[in-house]
């Protein structure tokens, strides 16, 4: 147990260093504005994504300033987020009462830490009753297949304010971490 800990401890520290080596200035100039653009500005796979889900599985972002991409401004407001790759490149979608509103790139993709969701997300607090319930419904999917409730991805957000009016938006989805830079001033 004592080996994984400071295994776990290394891991932190090497990835704590390589975040700090990033140039977020070189890095917010070498990516482009993109170019495409979705039919009638619908997602294609939201409904792929939401086929099993009682709500939405992505996370909800609320904007109070505006934040800027090159010639993008992301006005404030509320955003679901969506990580979607076109043609080899990531892209962080903004959508709007289900329309996408802007599309941002995406310059990092790694993979989430194991314990991460069980460390800085909440565990629900049920009732008695909600409990029977929950157990009374797995208890069924063990028995018809088709009855399994398949979970949602878990999701956590990280913005982070960097010097010279960078910020750092940091969106996990599922077993995938997605960079973002954006601006706090227009250049």
């Amino acid at each position: 147990m004592k080996k994984l800990a400071v295994i776990i401890c290394i891991m932190m520290f090497a990835s704590s260093a390589i975040a700090k080596n990033v140039d977020y200035e070189q890095v917010y100039r070498d990516l482009e504005v993109p170019s495409h653009s979705y039919v009638h500005d619908i997602d294609p796979g939201e409904y792929y994504d939401n086929q099993t889900s009682t709500w939405t599985p992505y996370p909800l972002f609320r904007l109070i300033a505006p934040i800027h991409f090159k010639s993008i401004t992301i006005e404030p407001g509320y955003y679901l987020l969506t990580p979607r790759e076109h043609k080899g490149s990531w892209y962080m979608l903004f959508k709007e009462a289900g329309k996408i509103k802007y599309i941002v790139p995406i310059y990092d993709r790694d993979i989430v830490p194991e314990f991460f969701y069980d460390e800085n997300l909440p565990k629900p607090k049920l009732s008695p009753t909600q409990k029977m319930h929950l157990g009374m419904l797995d208890m069924i999917g063990k028995f018809v297949p088709s009855a399994r409730r398949k979970p949602t991805p878990q999701t956590y957000l990280e913005l982070t304010d960097l010097e010279n009016n960078f910020i750092s938006l940091v969106v996990y989805w599922g077993n995938h971490r997605y960079y973002t830079i954006f601006r706090t001033i227009k250049l």
